[in-house]
């Protein structure tokens, strides 16, 4: 395709970003090529124009369809580079948490910091024996592919494991051997593979420490092979490490810790066995708290040192040893805290003599105190010459003592590291091993030094085998696929490996700078420069002159060559090691020893010293540097991984905070480009990355095929046609012989034509679809409108004809209506205007009137108003007029007071006052005279005024007097005054009534408080009564709840008790299995030069002879057994019979206690119904006697009804069992009849006359507290009686009263004589009861003898049931007398009860015909019919359970009828015959006595092993396949039979035990063949039906004949053989179940999950390296494929095989049960574990496939067989595949929907959901987050995926045989001609 074609509008791309490293965007504008500018738009909607050019930025990355996006496999995607592989791991790691992804071979791990549940044995199981491609990407798929190539192609394989510190890799080398543990777990009792998975614990309390990246970081590399044998069981293991992280044991950076084991003791100082360590808090050590912080989170360093002595004892270090160690490790934490002094010149040091920690040190080492002491300050120089000794500076000391820890701590740890490569070496041959490596991945950081130099060394070689190998599988693949090979161009790294470890390399050059005594870093750099500066993976750094630069194939990195040569020389002082070499602790100084020095010879006692000091040649250990030893054991390791084949797990760390599941992008990217991840990519990317076989193809693109190309058979040549068609270039693609190869990005190409002719399709499909639906609706449309044309026409003309009708009928009605109107309107009229009229006049009128009165009314008010307010103006002009002259006045006489006062003074004044005086006296008589003449004129105004008004009254009366007369006025005045009269007494009457009222109201008033305070105290007594009542019926209901619910569990405990045994059953088999392998290894051995077993370890099956030679008494108590198993072994006990005997005792011991239990319970529930009836108690009358009667009741039940119902069932079945003989006459049937429904109907009387006992003894006890209460009872004949005016009875001393009658029930008639003068209600009572002794003695005189049979009818009906009917008749009579006003007084209450509930099913009636008349015709039709439906589907329920219940008691009634029957006809005919024909009798009893000796066959002692090789060893079912079933089995109990008929238990013993032995052989020896299994189980557990049917025990011969129980045995109990034989069968049901599991499991995958039951409906996606030729036999064709159709036909297979050997039905249904169990298991943990099944289309496919195994049982009768029911998840997951995934409804739906499965298996469903093409949708994470955060009622197991060996417990039914042994037919064809007849 060109670039204008694949750059065009709304294509994809990535764009590089500086904080997401790669970004995606769209492009919104065609690209032409040449344009500098392409126009993006991002994802958040933002434009961009993006920069390109030859100069600038190449085009950016396409983005793959989403179709491909988050595939399993890398190399699948069409376009390979590296924002494509980035985005993939993004997805698949964010949304479904798919941690692993596999990219060609190599599988990429993302390490999630959080716990998975997808490690489980079940997982393991899983991936056993799939196809690496097959499953979602997983570390045990590697391992299992590591493992199969193994076995295939004999040839080792390896498992390099890298990556970054904290990324992983320890965790995955774990799970990579856990996986080969347990599937190529040993068969010897060595448990190599425990031990192996031991070695984690050590290596990492040791070798693994707390980096700021990682919690858990191993600073060692290490290789572990773990070895096989030829039949691929682990036999052993190896480990080997690398480059132990010594500096960390003196120095950690901040935030790290030392080695996890030093705080591991530092955590349990406190415990005893550690206090000879003298350790404290590792806070108190330097070596140990230099990074500050001590602890870890979530890390218990006690119980971790705990785990690390339990591997170490069981790796076989002894405690001894142990203790050592600690002691080791202890005393470098002592070394640590040594102080060190200088001295004062500088030079010199010293120790303090009181250093607490250097006395520990020597006492933990067991080393001279003061020679340590001086070697730690001081160091010896050897010359030539001479020897001196130095003192050395404290910084020196310091170093010095640093370098000893850590010599210590590495001879330490490869001491560990040796004896558990002892622990885990094996004499064996190793046949091949797998090796397992985990290493350090690249690193890099700010101050990096020797270490990282060597790590980033060690990745350099890996990286190199690494691409060589990747090329090599490139290779070979279109080798065998002979496609044309081009070489591919990829990066080789062999310049920079040649630059560190080539000569004069920057090793070489580093080994010599350390040889040289004055060597520094600063002259090795500078070496470096000079030497290294041309080489292209070689750089200076610009600012500094000891420092250089390496370009590795991930990145550059900058050493500092500071402590490179002391890290290289890694030198500890010889003086020191000398001082530890003599340790008085043997595996101290067997730390320090070299392997090569040899003792010097101890005959020896002259010491002869040269005359000249000799210096000591030093050690060649010592001479090889660090840096020489790493690359000799690199290059020892790359040999090794060059000779196998190695498989590559990638790690990466998403991020550094260590949050789980966060994915930060850039350092992703960083890890990949380091890991060759990439590089992969761009080897595959280099060639045909995408791979398709051609059915796949044909498959998938057949849609851009035409008709009649898809007609050829020949799909290559099709496909070849197709492509040449498609595309143009053919370099694109290549054609293999069983795929298509091509380039990247073709086939996104490919995918844009499908969905191009898809959605051509589509538009087609939708036009053609549109048009047809528009054109049907048309003519729905035209044919409707003509249809309403032609109604609506109809309807007008009949209309307007209607309406010409109507119109001649208005016009008569007008004319009619309009006349009268118009009358009734005039007629109106007039009356309104006659009638306005006169209220006219009159208004007219009144208003004049008023008129006038308001004018002379306003006169009069005028008056009056003018005169107030001229006087009002008066008074207020007065009173203003008189304040101003008082105002003035006052001024005035103010002024004069003071002219006064002046003139007082002077004697003038005295003159003037005295002739004043006379004035005034003048002035004063003058004003009096005045005064007079005013008051005499106003006397005679008011006369005046007087008289005039005289005149007028009398005026006014004299017009009064002609109006009426004075005579009216008197009687006027009279009426006033009898008004008034009348209206006081009114008022007095009135107070009276208010008064009597008042206090009326008041009385009433208190009459209603006091009637609602007795209101509410009979509520709250009746509430109380009610609640009571509740409280007993609940405590009732828990007491039969708690007993339902004990029951349950009891149950549950025996199936798990059940379960328990079968799996000890299972066990003991497996105990078996391996003793058979140790005794064929033993006996190969023999032969064979190499190691022998001890015979100490051998055992043998002479036990399984001796079944019976263990009696019970023998057996002795389940402790001992216990104690008895303990002391042997689980093997030994497991082989001796009588362990298990006693273990089988001990399961019936448990049945009894049981049974024990469930009488308790029975006894727990009567005691509680007691309690509940004592604890009830009232204070009314009603309420006592209802109490007293339900007591009453009750103990009646539960005493006399059970005494009655056992002797009347006693009764029938003895005259049952005889009356039901063979009789030739029916006389006696007749009787029999005759009596038996007799005996029916009293039975129904007595049960009805049981109750009114009851009622007569509630009078008794209401009597006796009368007559204790000491009231007089006047009676002379006549019952008692209890009126309803008496006072309640007390309910206790009711009680009472009854308990001591039932104390002296037993006494004589006279006592009852107080109660009833005449003992009539005693004899009633009394001769109930003699009804029942009468009942028994006929029963019993009747069972003595057949002939009393009409004397007991004649009896019965002659005597006892007259008598009975008048005793109970009268008694009924005196209760119903005594007891009516009570129960007057209860008919009177239920119907007041009936009547309001009948008033309440009113109203609701009414409700819903109101609700139904309110509903249109229709819906009330509906809702009628609902409502009916309703009802008579709760009654047709409700008569199904009860015509269920009949049917089921029907059945077990006729059983029972039928065996009773013919007992009693038996017993009759017998009777009969030796009653009239006794010669006859006799004959038959010597025939009968011939009889008892058939059915047996006896043979000879010497023909015994004959027997048993002709009738078990050499058998085969298909001999006996025309013969009866079991036919074996019936042999040997023939024989038995006749053993213990001649009573000889020798034989018995021998019979049995080699039987035993000799169906175990023959399974053995047939373990895989399941028709010979079925075989052997059916045979088996006839026998033991047989054992069971003949034993003489009542509990297996009900169902016998009376031959069959004449054939029972005599002489011997075989109990515990016949639990022996059942532990048997169910060992046989094991191996039979494992024998189908194990031909079924094969086709489960590729039959439900695979296989096309509906044609064309899956679809397929792009495959990648899936199904590759390294991951398939492709000598044996591939992996089988099986259809649904096969499957069901081997279900059906072993169905028949089983059926024809006459196998139990119920076993049967048990067998297919288990199986579809394995098929439902197997079926959904591969749902779970792949991607590629989890779509729409398989979700159909899987729904039908399990349709048709439902459809297979029903057809097959085995629906009951609760199979169908296993098959539940795997629907619910079908469903789930295709439902709708979108709405919180739809969550919810699956909620509701998926109860078989767990919140984490829907989940893990919904992240699988892959759509097949774009036009589906993938499920959003917020979907799946809601679903996981739901609340769900449901309990879910923590695993993920199911249990497929989950088994059943299995349970025997006992099945007796029909069979006649006496006729069965022994062919001759058997041989078995040496047995006789008997």
């Amino acid at each position: 395709m060109s670039v204008n074609e694949l750059y065009a509008k709304y294509t994809r791309v990535w764009i590089p970003d500086p904080d997401h490293v790669w970004r995606a965007a769209e492009i919104v504008r065609d690209y032409k090529e040449g344009e500098p500018v392409l126009h993006l738009t991002l994802e958040d909607e933002t434009p961009l124009e993006y920069s390109v050019g030859p100069k600038s930025n190449s085009l950016p990355f396409l983005r793959n369809p989403d179709i491909l996006v988050g595939e399993n496999d890398l190399t699948a995607l069409s376009y390979l580079h590296e924002p494509a592989v980035l985005h993939n791991l993004k997805v698949r790691f964010l949304e479904p948490n798919h941690i692993y992804t596999y990219c060609g071979i190599v599988l990429v791990a993302i390490n999630p910091y959080e716990q998975l549940h997808i490690y489980g044995e079940e997982v393991i199981r899983a991936y056993s024996g799939q196809n690496m491609g097959d499953m979602d990407p997983h570390i045990f798929a590697v391992a299992e592919e590591a493992y199969k190539q193994m076995a295939r192609d004999e040839r080792n394989q390896s498992i390099i494991v890298s990556g970054e510190s904290g990324a992983g890799k320890t965790v995955s080398a774990k799970y990579a051997m856990r996986f080969f543990a347990t599937v190529g777990g040993s068969t010897s009792d060595t448990n190599v593979e425990e031990k192996v998975l031991a070695s984690s614990p050590i290596m990492e309390a040791i070798g693994n420490a707390k980096t700021t990246r990682n919690d858990n970081s191993s600073r060692f590399g290490k290789y572990i092979q773990i070895g096989f044998n030829r039949q691929y069981r682990i036999i052993g293991a190896n480990m080997r490490t690398y480059l132990l992280e010594k500096s960390r044991v003196v120095f950690q950076a901040e935030d790290e810790r030392n080695y996890h084991i030093f705080y591991q003791l530092c955590a349990s100082a406190s415990l005893p066995e550690y206090k000879d360590l003298c350790l404290t808090s590792a806070e108190d050590f330097t070596f140990t708290s230099m990074g500050e912080n001590i602890f870890i989170e979530g890390v218990n360093d006690a119980a971790d040192l705990e785990k690390t002595r339990e591997a170490f004892t069981l790796l076989g270090i002894k405690e001894g040893n142990q203790s050592s160690i600690f002691k080791v490790i202890a005393s470098i934490l002592h070394l640590g805290n040594i102080e060190i002094c200088s001295q004062r010149d500088g030079e010199s040091c010293h120790i303090l003599k009181d250093d607490l920690h250097l006395k520990h040190f020597c006492t933990l080492l067991g080393v001279e105190l003061k020679q340590m002491e001086h070697w730690l300050c001081h160091r010896k120089l050897i010359t030539a010459t001479e020897t001196y000794v130095k003192n050395m500076s404290t910084k020196q000391a310091e170093n010095a003592r640093d370098a000893l820890a850590k010599h210590i701590y590495a001879r330490m740890f490869d001491w560990i590291v040796e004896h558990i490569n002892k622990a885990l070496h094996t004499s064996s041959k190793q046949h091949s091993f797998i090796g397992v490596l985990d290493i350090y991945g690249f690193e890099t950081f700010e101050v990096n030094s020797f270490e990282q130099f060597c790590i980033n060394y060690a990745n350099e070689k890996l990286q190199q085998q690494f691409n060589s190998h990747v090329f090599k599988l490139e290779q070979e693949e279109y080798m065998k696929e002979q496609i044309p090979w081009t070489l591919i161009d990829f990066y080789d790294n062999q310049p920079c490996i040649d630059l560190i470890e080539a000569r004069l390399g920057v090793l070489d050059l580093l080994d010599e700078e350390c040889r040289v005594p004055k060597g520094t870093d600063e002259n090795w750099a500078q070496k470096l420069y000079k030497q290294h500066s041309v080489s292209a993976h070689f750089q200076k750094p610009r600012m500094s002159n000891v420092s250089f630069i390496i370009v590795h194939f991930a990145d550059k990195v900058e050493y500092q060559s500071e402590g490179f040569l002391e890290k290289n020389r890694d030198t500890v002082y010889g003086e020191q090691i000398n001082i530890l070499k003599a340790s008085e602790f043997q595996l101290v100084a067997d730390l320090f020893h070299d392997k090569d020095d040899v003792p010097p010879p101890k005959s020896s006692r002259v010491n002869v010293r040269p005359a000249k000091t000799t210096p000591k040649a030093p050690n060649k250990e010592h001479k090889k540097t660090v840096g020489h030893q790493f690359r000799s054991s690199l290059h020892l390791l790359m040999e090794t991984l060059n000779a196998t084949t190695p498989h590559y797990v990638r790690c990466i760390k998403p991020n550094d905070l260590k949050e789980p599941f966060m994915f930060d992008s850039r350092r992703a990217v960083q890890q990949l480009r380091a890991c060759g991840v990439l590089e992969t990519i761009r080897i595959s990317a280099a060639g045909y990355p995408s791979r398709w076989t051609y059915p796949d193809f044909f498959n998938r693109y057949r849609v851009l095929l035409k008709k009649s190309e898809m007609t050829s058979p020949d799909k290559k040549l099709v496909c070849r046609n197709l492509l040449e068609t498609l595309i143009k270039d053919h370099d694109m693609f290549q054609f293999g012989k069983t795929k298509i190869f091509f380039r990247a990005g073709q086939v996104a190409y490919l995918e844009k034509l499908r969905a191009d002719r898809f959605r051509t399709a589509c538009i087609k499909i939708q036009k053609t679809v549109r048009g047809w639906l528009q054109r049907l609706r048309y003519r729905k449309v035209r044919k409707m409108a003509v249809t309403l044309q032609r109604y609506g026409r109809g309807y007008l003309a009949r209309r307007h004809a209607e309406f010409l009708r109507q119109t001649r009928a208005a016009l008569l009605c007008q004319k009619q209506y309009r006349m009268v109107r118009d009358r009734r309107v005039y007629l109106r009229v007039r009356r309104a205007v006659v009638t306005i009229q006169a209220f006219t006049r009159g208004m007219f009128t009144r208003r004049i009137y008023q008129e006038f009165m308001l004018h002379h009314k306003a006169m009069l008010i005028q008056k009056v108003v003018r005169g107030w307010i001229q006087r009002r103006r008066f008074r207020r002009a007065r009173d203003a007029a008189i304040t101003i002259q008082c105002l003035f006045r006052r001024v005035q006489a103010r002024r004069r007071l003071k002219q006064l006062k002046v003139e007082a003074r002077s004697a003038e004044r005295l003159k003037s006052l005295n002739s004043g005086m006379e004035n005034k006296i003048v002035q004063l008589q003058r004003k009096m005279d005045d005064k007079s003449k005013e008051l005499r004129t106003q006397n005679d105004q008011l006369l005046q005024v007087n008289n005039k008004l005289q005149k007028q009254l009398e005026q006014v009366k004299s017009q009064q007097g002609e109006a009426g007369g004075g005579a009216q006025l008197s009687s006027l005045q009279e009426e006033l005054d009898r008004l008034r009269q009348e209206l006081q007494e009114a008022t007095a009457q009135r107070k009276r009534t208010e008064e009597e009222h008042r206090n009326e109201k008041t009385g009433l008033q208190l009459r209603v408080e006091e009637l609602e305070k007795e209101n509410a105290l009979l509520k709250s007594e009746k509430e109380e009564m009610n609640h009571r009542i509740l409280q007993q019926t609940k405590s009732s209901g828990e007491d039969s709840g708690t007993v339902s619910l004990m029951e349950t569990s009891l149950q549950a405990e025996l199936d798990a008790e059940r379960q328990r045994y079968q799996n000890l059953l299972k066990q003991m088999t497996t105990v078996e299995q391996r003793y058979d392998n140790l005794k064929e290894e033993l006996s190969m051995s023999k032969f064979q030069p190499g190691h022998r077993r001890n015979p100490s370890n051998q055992s043998s099956l002479e036990s399984d002879s001796n079944y019976t030679s263990i009696s019970t008494s023998e057996v002795g108590d389940t402790e001992d057994s216990i104690q008895l198993v303990e002391e042997m072994g689980l093997e030994k006990a497991a082989m001796d019979i009588g362990v298990f005997m006693k273990l089988q005792k001990r399961v019936r011991e448990l049945e009894q206690e049981r049974r024990r239990l469930q009488v308790n319970l029975d006894k727990m529930e009567e005691l509680a119904r007691s309690r509940a009836s004592e604890s009830r108690s009232s204070t009314s009358e009603q309420e006592t006697a209802d109490l007293a009667y339900n007591n009453l009741k009750r103990q009646e039940l539960e005493s006399e009804n059970k005494k009655l119902k056992k002797d009347l069932n006693e009764l029938r079945k003895s005259i049952s069992e005889r009356a039901s003989e063979n009789d030739p006459s029916n006389e006696l049937q007749d009787s029999y009849n005759l009596l038996l429904s007799q005996l029916r109907s009293a039975n129904e009387e007595l049960e009805g006359r049981k109750e009114e006992v009851l009622i007569l003894r509630t009078q008794i006890v209401s009597a006796a507290h009368i007559q204790e209460s000491k009231q007089p009872i006047q009676q002379s004949s006549e019952a008692p009686e209890v009126s309803e005016d008496k006072e309640p009875v007390d309910s206790e001393e009711a009680l009472k009263a009854y308990h001591g009658l039932c104390e002296s029930k037993n006494s004589t008639l006279q006592d009852w004589c107080p109660l009833d003068e005449d003992g009539e209600l005693g004899l009633a009572y009394l001769g109930l009861k003699q009804v029942a002794r009468s009942l028994l003695a006929a029963a019993s005189s009747f069972s003595s003898s057949s002939s009393t049979i009409p004397a007991v009818t004649s009896l019965y009906c002659g005597w006892l049931l007259p008598m009975t009917l008048l005793c109970v008749t009268r008694m009924l009579l005196e209760a119903q007398l005594q007891t009516q006003s009570r129960q007057h007084g209860d008919e009177l209450e239920a119907l007041h009860t009936q009547i309001e509930l009948l008033r309440d099913d009113i109203e609701k009636k009414q409700e819903i015909l109101s609700f139904t008349a309110s509903l249109s015709p229709e819906a009330r039709v509906e809702y009628s019919v609902q409502q009916e439906i309703t009802r008579l589907t709760n009654d047709n329920l409700d008569l199904k359970e009860l015509v269920e219940k009949l049917e089921k008691n029907e059945r077990k009634l006729k059983k029972q009828l039928r065996i009773y029957m013919k007992k009693v006809q038996e017993l009759e005919a017998e009777a009969q015959t030796s009653r009239s024909r006794p010669a006859m009798s006799r004959q038959v009893t010597v025939q009968r006595k011939e009889k008892d000796f058939e059915g047996m066959l006896e043979y000879y002692k010497e023909d015994e092993a004959l027997l048993f090789r002709t009738l078990i060893t050499d058998i085969r079912p298909n001999t006996v396949s025309a013969t009866v079933p079991c036919l074996p089995a019936y042999i040997l109990f023939m024989c038995i039979r006749h053993a213990d008929y001649v009573n000889d238990d020798q034989k018995v013993e021998s019979l049995l035990t080699s039987t035993i032995n000799a169906i175990k052989k023959v399974l053995k020896k047939n373990n895989e063949d399941f028709e010979m299994t079925s075989f052997w189980l059916a045979n088996t557990s006839r026998l033991l039906h047989c054992l069971k049917q003949y034993s003489g025990d009542e509990a297996f011969m009900t169902q016998n004949t009376g031959k069959q129980n004449e054939h029972c045995l005599k002489n011997f109990d075989l109990a515990e053989y016949r639990q022996v034989l059942s532990d048997l069968s169910i060992q046989i049901y094991q191996q039979l179940i494992k024998v189908a599991e194990g031909i079924i499991q094969p086709m489960i995958v590729s039959a439900m999950l695979e296989s096309e039951s509906i044609p064309s409906l899956a679809g397929v996606k792009t495959m990648g390296y899936r199904n590759r030729s390294s991951s398939m036999d492709v000598d044996s064709g591939g992996p089988p494929t099986y259809t649904l159709q096969a499957l069901i036909r081997q279900l059906g297979q072993f169905h028949g095989t089983m059926r024809d050997h006459g196998l139990d039905p119920e076993i049967v249904g048990q067998v297919v049960r288990q199986l579809f169990h394995c098929v439902n298991a197997v079926t959904l943990n591969n749902l779970l574990l792949r991607k590629d099944v989890c779509s729409w289309s398989n979700g159909m496919q899987l729904r039908y496939n399990t349709s048709q195994m439902e459809e297979w049982l029903r057809a097959n009768n085995l629906s009951q067989s609760k199979a169908a029911e296993t098959l539940e998840p795997i629907i619910q997951a079908a469903q789930l595949l295709q439902v709708k995934k979108k709405t919180t409804q739809d969550a919810e739906a699956i909620c509701s929907l998926c109860t078989a499965l767990s919140t984490q298996q829907i989940v893990k469903i919904l992240n699988l959901y892959t759509p097949l093409n774009e036009f589906e949708e993938r499920v959003s994470v917020s979907f799946i987050r809601s679903i996981q955060t739901r609340p769900q009622q449901r309990h879910d197991p923590p695993q993920l995926l199911m249990d497929t060996k989950h088994m059943f417990p299995v349970l025997f039914p006992y099945t007796p045989s029909a069979l006649s042994l006496e006729t069965l037919h022994i062919p001759a064809s058997l041989g078995l001609d040496f047995l006789t007849r008997v």
